[in-house]
Order: C-alpha cells, then structure tokens, then sequence
C-alpha cells in the first residue's frame, strides 16, 4: 500500500512539473507543448532536458537567442508557474493508519 502511495504522489509531482513547465511555455510566448512521454523522454537528461528540447526540436530560436538564454528564461517562468500552482489547496488525502494496516504492535 506504502509504494502505491508513494508512486501516485511522484506522479502527481511529476505531472505537477509538467504542466509548469506548459504553463511557463505559454508565458513565454512559445507554442509548445510537452506530453507525458516527451517530458518522460526528457526527464532522463536530467536538468539538461529543456536544453535538449531546445536544440533537437526548436533549434531555429537558436539563430536568434543564446542557448543559456532561453533555458535561464524557461527555467524561471517555469519555477514561477510551479509556484503558482503550489498555492492550490491540495485534494483531500485518505488517512493511512500504518500501524493498523501493517498490524504493527506497539509498545511503550
């Protein structure tokens, strides 16, 4: 039950990011839009993925602005948006009593 849990609040969070990172594009001005399998396919380059983005998929915006420009630009819309979004109230939680459900004993 524990890893259930744990793998939907990382997909969530990672959904979260995701459309931060939409919502920053929008910002911005650019016409893009990632789904889950490109912001999947992404997230193996680590903190280089906007940056691979950019220069497989947009590399006409680099004759015109810097690499590091760009991604600087995305990166701060895109942590300005996350943040944003935080301040939503979260959807309620179930309440997990683990020791009943892992019928621990408890001792004082």
């Amino acid at each position: 039950m524990f890893n259930t849990l744990l793998e939907h609040a990382t997909d969530q969070a990672v959904e979260a990011h995701r459309h931060a990172y939409n919502a920053a594009f929008g910002e911005l001005g650019l016409n893009w839009h990632w789904d889950a399998a490109t912001y999947a396919r992404l997230q193996a380059h680590g903190r280089d993925g906007v940056r691979i983005y950019l220069e497989t998929e947009q590399s006409h915006l680099l004759r015109a602005y810097e690499a590091d420009f760009l991604v600087a630009a995305i990166e701060t819309a895109k942590v300005r948006c996350y943040a944003s979004m935080a301040n939503i109230p979260a959807r309620p939680a179930p309440c997990v009593s683990w020791a009943r459900d892992s019928r621990a004993r408890l001792t004082a």
